[in-house]
Order: structure tokens, then sequence, then C-alpha cells
């Protein structure tokens, strides 16, 4: 996606917009005496009479915004009366930059949306740039990485499960507890624009809302935390998933990916927390990364010969990525990409495959790469609308695309066996690699994904090796370090497959002198290590 990006190193203040903070913010500096003007602790639960939110399941009002009903102004979606330049504008009881994070929050829960896609096209609809347009990121992603913390937090100060709270309240609810526990919005303006916001979505709950956010500024995040997660002693796992937001199961699959080290996992947990920089992949002979940097006003990357760092904006904006000298990705995945081109072997050396190539970006830093070899790359990807991706990212490239399953090696004439010197099966996964980057996949992915995903793992790979010429070299890859995904899925296919493998040691594969890759024969990044994706690699070489 090349959308705007998440603004860097900076948080929001004065109604959200005006100074950079140093720190986590205190509780008292929000001042306020932690009680609702209308009842304090009494009222937070909403015990008034008034409706305060339906019960789980049910839904939300459909294409419900901020503003409809009563306190709509009229003439644009969020704007004011525009009828007549002589007559006073009405000003939107929420502005802009919450009203469009609050629907951008509903639409990835109300509609399964992804953050990363609906975000972009609704600060273009509305025209917000700038500033406006980093504050309203902010809080999209900020509340969306933040959700479980939040929910804890919200059912505790609601004296009630935060899933029994109307879904329009409840999200309104999500953005106000996120600017007051995790930016330097002031307390009242976090809590009027909030009860403003609900005034519009649900009407009815503006009292128990305002009750809820005032018992919230009782206390700063680690007040909060130290109620409500269990005691590090006896569970140290419930605690971290507390403190930085993230499934058990997740920060269980972490941890023993980690060695079992949970002073490590804790600060993975952190920076999967952290707002991620963009990374651009100057291709190779039609850009170079130093005069890139200075052209798009970045810096070189630290590990990849071909990254690029941007503090934010919109890089699908940049001429670079337009003219296709230049495309985003992860430097994670420039690094995986580029180990499988670099490995060393022996024989013919001009026939590349990637079996999973959607949406392309690997396939574009491959493709480059085979022009100035002399290779080709078959690109192959199931789905023809990512196919059609896969065209537009290779587009000048000596790289031809097949929208077709990569589990027909031996039965499609243009996938046979024994044919490529080089596969790289970068394999559907869960994604826990990046989720700094999709806010809301570690609240979608559940255990139960792993086995279809795990079966379809080895399947792919056992065809990459079956497509593999006997001394041809293939690349595992997946953003996911959890080890099912990984070290099991590698050596089952590997064993059940029929076929001689050896594994190659990867860590020569990258730059040398880049730290933590562990002993071998497989690297896995890490976003605390390296400040990539969390990417795993095994090379394996057919016999």
């Amino acid at each position: 996606m090349t959308g705007p990006s998440e603004p860097r190193g900076e948080r929001f203040s004065d109604e959200g917009r005006r100074g950079p903070s140093t720190g986590r913010p205190s509780g008292g500096a929000r001042g306020g005496s932690g009680r609702a003007d209308d009842g304090g602790r009494g009222e937070r639960s909403g015990d008034r009479g008034r409706s305060f939110g339906a019960e789980r399941g049910d839904r939300y009002p459909r294409g419900a915004r901020p503003g409809q009903g009563g306190d709509r102004p009229r003439g644009g979606q969020f704007g004011a009366d525009r009828r007549g330049a002589g007559r006073r504008p009405v000003r939107p009881a929420v502005d802009l930059p919450r009203q469009v994070a609050y629907q951008a929050i509903a639409a990835v829960h109300r509609d399964d949306a992804y953050a990363n896609l609906v975000l972009p096209a609704m600060l273009r609809e509305e025209g917000l740039v700038g500033r406006d347009a980093a504050f309203a990121t902010e809080l999209t992603y900020g509340t969306l990485r933040q959700t479980g913390t939040l929910d804890a937090i919200i059912t505790d100060a609601a004296g009630r499960d935060v899933q029994r709270i109307d879904p329009p309240v409840r999200d309104a609810l999500r953005l106000g507890a996120y600017q007051l526990l995790h930016t330097r919005v002031p307390a009242h303006a976090a809590v009027s624009s909030t009860v403003d916001l609900v005034r519009s979505v649900g009407p009815g709950a503006t009292g128990f809302a305002n009750a809820v956010l005032r018992e919230i500024t009782t206390r700063d995040l680690d007040g909060w935390v130290a109620k409500l997660a269990p005691a590090t002693e006896t569970d140290p796992v419930g605690h971290l998933a507390l403190a930085y937001s993230h499934p058990q199961w997740i920060v269980r699959a972490f941890a023993e990916a980690l060695g079992g080290d949970l002073g490590e996992t804790e600060r993975l947990l952190i920076e999967d927390n952290e707002r991620p920089p963009v990374h651009l992949c100057a291709r190779p002979g039609l850009a170079d990364p130093v005069e890139l940097a200075d052209e798009v006003g970045g810096a070189p990357g630290a590990f990849s010969p071909y990254a690029v760092y941007l503090s934010g904006g919109a890089p699908g904006d940049l001429r670079a990525v337009i003219e296709g000298r230049a495309h985003v990705q992860d430097e994670g995945s420039q690094l995986v990409a580029n180990a499988l081109a670099v490995a060393p072997l022996d024989g013919p050396d001009a026939r590349w495959l990637d079996l999973c190539a959607g949406p392309g970006g690997k396939a574009g830093l491959l493709g480059a790469l085979a022009a100035q070899r002399g290779a080709r790359l078959t690109a192959v990807e199931v789905a023809e609308h990512r196919a059609r991706l896969v065209e537009q990212a290779t587009r000048g490239l000596p790289v031809a695309v097949l929208a077709t399953d990569g589990r027909t090696v031996g039965g499609d004439p243009e996938l046979p066996e024994g044919h490529f010197d080089r596969v790289l099966v970068d394999a559907p996964c869960t994604g826990l690699g990046s989720l700094r980057r999709r806010p809301e996949s570690r609240w979608r992915r559940q255990p139960s994904d792993l086995p279809p995903l795990t079966r379809l793992q080895r399947e792919l790979l056992t065809a990459a090796l079956r497509a593999v010429r006997p001394g041809g070299l293939v690349a595992y890859v997946t953003c996911s370090p959890h080890t099912v995904e990984t070290h099991v899925t590698v050596t089952e296919a590997a064993r059940r497959c029929g076929l001689p493998v050896d594994f190659v040691d990867a860590r020569p594969l990258m730059p040398a002198g880049m730290p933590g890759l562990g002993g071998g024969p497989t690297v896995q990044l890490w976003p605390h290590r390296h400040g990539t994706d969390a990417m795993f690699l095994a090379v394996l070489r057919r016999g």
C-alpha cells in the first residue's frame, strides 16, 4: 500500500496537533477530578435510565457517520453548510481528523476492512493533508493497535464488558481512551470531542460516555496496567499481553521463537506498537539508493543495499515510485529476496521462479536483478486481481506472470518439474511479523488459522522443491516468526517431499556484520533487532 504513512517521532498535543512529546502522559498532567460532572463513579456504568448501548451482536447502523441525524451539518460528509456565501458556517461537532479516524476504525470493525486501505481513501475524500492527516493516521493506527488494552480499561471504567456496549459507541470510546492514555491531547479536549462524537453516533449514550471517559482520566496508562494486568511473577504472558496490547497466544508464540526470553519478548512487543518507517526499494539498474535518498529526502538503509528510509508522507506520490524506479517494500523483504539472488549456485542460472508472487514487491526486486544478469523470472499468483498487481509491479522487467496455483508444478506445462534454477516461496502466513504495519491483524488472527495455513505452506514448499532443478536453490520465506510456520513447516516439507534436500546456511547471504542472526542455518529477522518486519528465511538446495 502506498498511501500516507504514519507520523514518526511525535505525539500530538493541544487539541492533538501542536507539538512534540517526550514521553508518556501522566495522569496528573491531564487535570480534572476524574469524576463525571453528572455523578462521578456512581454514574460510570450509565445506569440512569437512558440507553447506553445494545448487547453484543447488535450491528452498526449501516452507513452511520458522525454528524448524522440532528447533529449533521449539511453540505458535505463532515463539513459545514456551504449553501451560501453570506451564511455563517455551521461548525461541525467534531473536528475532521477525529471524524475520519472514527470512520476508519468503525470500517475495520464493522466491515472487516483494512486500515491501510480505507484510511488513505478517506483522507483523500476529505482533503486532509499535512498535520491533520498525520493526526487522523496516528489516532486510527494507534487505537487499532491498542484495542486489547483499551478494551480492558473501558470494561473496568464502565463496570461492564466492553462487548456489551453498542459498537459505534464502543469505537468512539476506544478513540477517546487512546487520546487520553497515549497522546498529549488535553483531557478536556479528548473527553469533550469524544462525547460530541458519541452524540452523533449514539445520542442516548452521551452521559454514559462522559462518565466512562472521566473515570479513565483517574489513572495514566501505567496506573491502569498496574491495576488490571496479572502479576508478572504469576502470569508473565498475561501481564505482557495486557501491558502491550497483544493477544496472549501471540505473546507465547513470540516468546517461543525468541527461546523463551521474556525480556526480549517485551522489547519486541514494544517495537510492534511503534509507528514503522516507510522503506523504499531502489530497483537495481534503475535507481541508485544514495541518489534516490537525496531525491526523496530520505536516508540509505542500514542493511539492504537497495533500501531507502522515509520519515513519512505518501510514498505512492513520489516520482521514483510512479516511474517504476523504486517501490515500497520493507527492508526485511528486500533482504530475503536478495538472499536468494546472491546465494552461490553451480550450473545454469537463467530461469527463476516466484511461486507466490502477489502483490509483486519481491517479484519487482527479483525481476530487476534478473534483468542485470540475463535471467528471466516466472511469477505465479493464484488470485487474478493480485496477478494483475504483479504485472503492474514488474512492467518493463523480464517477468512472465502466470495466474495459476503454484501447487500445479508438474501438471502445468509452464511449470515443469526440475526446470528452474532459483525458486522463491513467499508463503501465505499469519502475518505475525508485520503487526506494526497492519494494526488490526493481531485481533483478527486466531490459533485456528494455523493448521490450514501450515498445510498450504508445506504443499507450496514441496511444489517448489519439485520445480527446482537438481543443484538449484529454494528460498522459503514467511512474514511470521511462529515456529509452526517456520522451522516446523520447513523440516516437515523437506522430510516428506521424497527428494534429497540440504539446508544452506542463510546467514552469509545477509549483509556482512548484520547482528542478531542466530545460530543458523535459517535466519529470523526482528523489528526490535533489525528494524525490519519479522521475516523468516530458509534456503534449501535440491540434491
